[in-house]
């Protein structure tokens, strides 16, 4: 069965740094490209930022390009979210998920209705001062 988890996300202060982890199988890390995505009170889900089953494309979100990276480690069984910078408007669930992608050098983070599965039960971040 798909289903990734992540955690990591606390209480941080404007110009922070946090590191979420999405950790899942190891087949279902090297057969998906890894989405993160983030929803904050009252707003919809967005797509935050993604990284290929090759690992060797990553997508961002303009709202945190150049802050966040995302990355998976040598064991392939887990994705991480490093974010710096980190502004109040960060401040969300963020959430993680697979996407079986035909192309290896692909991923989205606009995704189509149920392109993403696998949804973990999310890890809250809060940027406050």
């Amino acid at each position: 069965q798909l289903q990734l988890a992540e955690s990591g996300g606390g209480l941080v202060q404007p110009g922070g740094s946090l590191r979420l982890a999405c950790a899942a199988s190891v087949f279902t890390l090297e057969y998906n490209a890894i989405g993160w995505f983030r929803q904050a009170p009252g707003k919809e889900r967005e797509g935050v930022a993604c990284i290929s089953r090759s690992r060797v494309i990553t997508v961002y979100a303009d709202s945190v390009k150049g802050r966040f990276t995302v990355s998976a480690d040598n064991a392939e069984t887990t994705v991480y979210l490093q974010m710096n910078s980190m502004k109040v408007e960060d401040t969300a669930v963020y959430y993680c998920a697979a996407d079986w992608n035909p192309d290896p050098r692909n991923c989205t983070i606009v995704p189509r209705k149920g392109q993403y599965a696998g949804w973990g039960q999310g890890t809250q971040v809060t940027v406050s001062s």
